[in-house]
């Protein structure tokens, strides 16, 4: 019997571990620590023993008993962002850069990754339509407020050329 199987999306864990079928829920044990994590059947060796890869959010870690038969576990990653490379520290390491990652809704990401996507995705839209960038309009809207304060300035800079009083027009 294989000991267990793992899976993982950008947010969770999934592990399975089958049991004996018959196996009564209260034989089991599973013990979540934010870096560890045991699982076993009473008066047995532990069928895992080990540190995470990275760290969990412990209470909202989850273990059910399904058809008496295999122990389904649900890890909430502490990190969000991150691929683990193995369920526990010393294991076999996957090759992350492998993982096809699940389609993500703006919704599941953090308020300042959402903030970067969306401004990438608004500097592409006016990219594409030959319209300035928000950083571009952010630098617009800095000189218009520097002119509207400066009208000296603005009128000598009006062409977008400055031009010193009593002098000859550089740029």
């Amino acid at each position: 019997m294989e000991n267990y199987s793992w899976g993982q999306s950008l947010q969770e864990v999934t592990i399975n571990v089958p049991v004996p079928p018959g196996t009564k829920a209260r034989f089991i044990i599973v013990e979540f620590k934010t870096t560890s994590l045991k699982v076993g059947l009473k008066n047995q060796p532990l069928i895992i023993d080990g540190e995470y890869f990275k760290a969990v959010k412990v209470d909202e870690c989850y273990w059910s008993l399904e058809d008496q038969k295999e122990i389904s576990i649900l890890l909430t990653k502490k990190d969000k962002s991150d691929w683990w490379k193995s369920l526990l520290k010393g294991e076999a390491e996957i090759d992350t850069q492998k993982v096809e990652p699940e389609p993500s809704k703006l919704c599941d990401l953090d308020n300042e990754t959402r903030a970067a996507v969306e401004k990438m995705m608004f500097d592409q839209r006016q990219k594409q339509m030959g319209l300035p960038t928000s950083e571009e309009i952010k630098n617009q809207d800095l000189l218009k407020k520097f002119m509207e304060q400066n009208p000296v300035m603005a009128k000598n800079f009006g062409d977008g050329k400055m031009r010193m009083p009593n002098s000859k027009m550089f740029g």
